[in-house]
């Protein structure tokens, strides 16, 4: 008689107030793929007792979680603000389902199930996050931290910065003879390294690209490494462009420096995925010489996991590089890795083992095969390859090979 007595109290605590816990969640207006992003659920208690509450967000299917819950308690009358973080790691439309809550009074006996109608639709966009932590990287000293420095290069370009007085060392190729007459001094022309030149990042859409690496597929590293230097280009006064190819050359975005761009660039790389077919490198190669006319530097994208499939697109890969300065930007294995750093004891794990060091070595002759072509090349982890694209474009302005 006592115990139900109870029940029927704790009910009378539970439901006698009409409000009794209020929650709501804040969303941002996109996700960004790859990254940590913040999830905020604001929930008030509006009983006069304390109460401990069960969250249960029903978190879009991509996700995969089946039992995601929040677990917290509130004091009498509190308002809170939880947060959670989510990680999406394929672009698209993330459907957040309702908001369920469970309160419990101090006696415990049952919990009230509310639910709150919050249901939206967020799209997962390539990662902006990154944006300004790259951005920052660039143009700090904290590029030194990965084996670069800022460097500013007086050189012979057609660009002309500014009329100085003549100083030991000087080239005196450059004395401007009129304003040393008007000046009585001698005065000399300063150049600087040409701005607003064209940097292309070139994404291989094709089957290679699928691979996944840390739920990531080498298509969204890409993705995510051509939004980052493409903002970078354009604040170094760089155009920044991009375009996709596989069977054919899509989804173009002409190399400017305007405002809209960065906008118009995340916009494309939305909506890119693969097509599983083979890339047709010569379409690439006829599509490049008939639309890019100035000399630009151009990311591409791609992997090569052997050397024959390499020799395979080589000559159409030197005919690009005839006219533009390419670089060719392929993935290391990093599964790999964990097989050759693993002792083999059976027969069938030093087979495993043999195998990946052939594939290891492949790479690093590919490497070589493209030195050996006057082709750059960048073979990173995926998780670095944002990084490392970063140096080579940097390193490429600073040495003035473009």
């Amino acid at each position: 008689m006592i115990l139900i007595v109870v029940f029927i109290f704790d009910i009378l605590l539970l439901y006698i107030n009409k409000l009794g816990t209020q929650a709501t969640r804040v969303l941002p207006e996109k996700l960004s793929n790859g990254d940590e992003n913040n999830i905020e659920i604001i929930i008030t208690n509006r009983y006069q007792f304390r109460s401990k509450v069960h969250i249960i967000d029903e978190l879009p299917i991509q996700f995969q979680y089946r039992d995601f819950q929040i677990a917290t308690t509130l004091k009498a009358s509190q308002k809170k603000k939880i947060n959670y973080t989510v990680r999406p790691t394929e672009r698209g439309e993330f459907h957040f389902g309702n908001l369920n809550i469970f309160t419990s009074s101090p006696i415990g006996l049952i919990a009230r199930r509310q639910q709150f109608s919050t249901e939206v639709s967020v799209p997962n966009y390539p990662s902006f996050l990154q944006l300004k932590k790259y951005e920052f990287i660039a143009f700090t000293n904290k590029l030194k931290l990965y084996g670069l420095k800022k460097i500013r290069r007086i050189g012979h370009t057609l660009e002309f910065e500014q009329i100085k007085e003549y100083v030991a060392g000087d080239d005196i190729r450059n004395i401007n003879w009129k304003a040393t007459a008007k000046s009585n001094h001698l005065m000399v022309n300063q150049y600087q390294d040409e701005k607003s030149q064209p940097i292309y990042s070139v994404i291989d859409t094709g089957r290679v690209m699928k691979m996944p690496f840390k739920e990531l597929s080498l298509l969204d590293y890409a993705i995510n490494a051509t939004l980052v230097i493409s903002n970078i280009a354009i604040k170094k006064q760089d155009k920044a462009g991009m375009f996709t190819f596989s069977r054919k050359v899509e989804n173009t975005v002409v190399a400017q420096r305007r405002k809209s761009q960065m906008n118009l660039i995340l916009e494309t790389l939305y909506n890119i995925n693969t097509d599983f077919a083979e890339s047709d490198f010569a379409r690439l190669y006829i599509d490049v010489k008939r639309s890019i006319s100035h000399r630009s530097l151009l990311l591409l994208y791609t992997n090569f996991e052997t050397l024959d499939a390499l020799h395979r697109q080589l000559r159409y890969l030197q005919a690009i590089a005839k006219t533009h300065l390419l670089v060719i930007i392929f993935f290391e294995n990093t599964e790999l890795q964990h097989i050759l750093e693993q002792p083999a004891v059976s027969t069938r794990q030093i087979f495993e083992k043999t195998i990946a060091e052939k594939f290891v070595y492949e790479k690093k002759m590919i490497v070589n095969e493209l030195n050996k072509h006057g082709i750059h090349s960048i073979l990173t982890a995926p998780e670095d390859l944002t990084v490392n694209t970063i140096n080579k474009y940097l390193e490429i302005k600073a040495r003035g090979l473009l």
